[in-house]
């Protein structure tokens, strides 16, 4: 009786970084079908080792030398780490904007082809919700946290068309088990339709640079991904059977901070250095 080969993984080795996150988490097991290693890294701890196929690796994404060290040996990148909250300029500098410079100059270096950045809905946080979008409307960043994504972006841009390094930046919505408040009725998505999405975005040949916006299929959409048609993405949840356990919550009795914008909450965080937005 003969044994079958197992069919080869697309990628040796995936670099994670922002493992210890929540969707770090998340794909940390899912990334796994894609690679023969998934190395973890992140500046707070990590569940240990699962074994050869699994490693775990410390990391500051403000340490040049030392992301450059991470991408010894991989060959794909899905760069989530980072500061994921709105926070004062300079937090958000070194680990969003500094880190992220770091991390496609580690590509450049290593020979790294394919990065899958997360970006955020942020990047168009100061639209009124319900405005139709899609990747080509002008960006309109809702703070320090949006900014830096936007820069991301751009560095992508740029990494694409001088070193020909592939990018799939996600502007991620809202993705928890489910969705919290009214807003997110439409910004939901589910963790199966995130790793689809990543699945997608580290298999789909000559992306180029393409942004997509990371939703699942909600019915009260504001974001079209018409421009990423490409990556094949077909989101397979909706945040319609939450409707009404969201819709049974009390409404607030004084309209939220940001809430007629996209981004909400994010859209007032701040000034931080006066003490407000806290």
């Amino acid at each position: 009786m003969t044994t079958q080969a197992a069919t080869p993984k697309p990628f040796q080795r995936i670099l994670l970084t922002g493992a210890a996150g929540g969707l770090g988490q998340i794909l940390r097991e899912a990334l796994q079908a894609h690679a023969d290693v998934v190395r973890a890294t992140d500046i707070s701890p990590m569940a240990p080792s699962r074994g050869a196929h699994d490693e775990v690796l410390p990391g500051n994404l403000a340490d040049k030398a030392g992301v450059a060290a991470l991408c010894q040996g991989v060959d794909a990148i899905v760069h989530l780490g980072g500061v994921s909250v709105e926070r004062p300029f300079e937090e958000i500098l070194e680990a969003n904007i500094r880190g992220t410079f770091h991390v496609y100059e580690a590509a450049r270096q290593h020979g790294i082809k394919r990065i899958v950045f997360a970006s955020s809905n942020h990047v168009t946080g100061f639209y009124p919700q319900g405005e139709a979008l899609d990747a080509h409307s002008p960006r309109r960043p809702d703070g320090y946290y949006g900014l830096s994504k936007a820069y991301g972006e751009d560095l992508a841009t740029f990494y694409f068309h001088r070193y020909g390094i592939q990018t799939v930046s996600l502007r991620i919505g809202s993705s928890f088990p489910e969705p919290r408040n009214r807003r997110m009725l439409s910004t939901w998505l589910s963790y199966p339709d995130l790793e689809q999405l990543v699945a997608r975005a580290l298999l789909t040949r000559d992306v180029g640079h393409t942004v997509v916006y990371g939703v699942s299929a909600n019915r009260d959409l504001w974001w079209s991904n018409r421009h990423a048609a490409h990556l094949g993405y077909a989101p397979q949840d909706s945040s319609e059977k939450f409707r009404g356990k969201i819709e049974s919550q009390p409404l607030p009795a004084v309209a939220e901070a940001g809430s007629q914008f996209q981004g909400g909450p994010f859209t007032a965080a701040g000034p931080f250095e006066d003490g407000a937005g806290r």
